[in-house]
């Protein structure tokens, strides 16, 4: 089952005022982890979640983001103890691409050995795909002080399946792909916690799930 994997990250007597600095931190850590340089949005929340946000801006990718420092600046002139700052950033994972197909399935199988194009065209391919990664900084009040569950910066990566991906054949190349992507993962977490200050850090999911426990029943499957 999909999950969603989070990284919380919280930093002692952290005042309002510093919060912007902790993000550009944050955000900037991504471009030496596989994600890319510049912010694709930002968009703050006043109160709580059921709000409708007070600000949003996009300003687009592949060349058309904007550095973390000027993002953060921008969306932290609203300044206020009960608001959350949330921000968008690539950043990339190996996955298997859509329609490729377990060379483990009947119909793989029945495929002729003189038939190379069809089989190659059946054989799962692997690639770099993007996906857009919520940086938020919490404000003390925001959602009744919600940062002292999810930190006063929490990181959403999505779903987990890129960490896992359970539906395809575990063997060598499924393992590597899935390793690198765990390497980035953690390699980012600790980037992050050390070049913001974070005195402490957890990765989660929404559903309570360990990855690092169902990672191990993974490789366990394939033994």
């Amino acid at each position: 089952m999909s999950d969603t994997l989070y990284l919380s990250l919280w930093y002692p007597n952290l005042r309002l005022a510093a919060l912007g600095e902790k993000l550009t931190q944050v955000l900037s850590t991504f471009a030496a982890h596989g994600g890319e340089a510049q912010v694709y949005s930002a968009t703050v929340w006043p109160v709580g979640w059921s709000e409708t946000p007070i600000f949003q801006r996009v300003w687009g990718r592949a060349g058309g983001g904007i550095e973390p420092a000027a993002a953060v600046q921008e969306a932290l002139d609203l300044l206020h103890e009960d608001y959350a700052y949330e921000f968008q950033i690539g950043w990339s994972l190996w996955e298997l691409e859509a329609g490729t197909a377990d060379p483990s399935t009947p119909i793989a199988g029945a495929i002729s050995a003189q038939d190379d194009k069809v089989k190659e065209m059946l054989d799962p391919r692997w690639a770099r795909t993007p996906r857009l990664v919520r940086v938020t900084g919490f404000g003390p009040l925001f959602d009744e002080g919600a940062y002292e569950q999810d930190g006063h910066i929490r990181v959403d990566f999505g779903p987990d399946g890129a960490f896992l991906e359970e539906e395809a054949q575990l063997d060598a190349q499924t393992a590597r792909h899935v390793e690198e992507n765990i390497r980035q993962l953690l390699g980012l977490a600790q980037a992050a916690e050390k070049n913001s200050g974070a005195t402490a850090r957890l990765l989660w999911s929404e559903l309570g799930e360990s990855l690092a426990a169902r990672l191990a029943e993974r490789l366990g499957m394939g033994n």
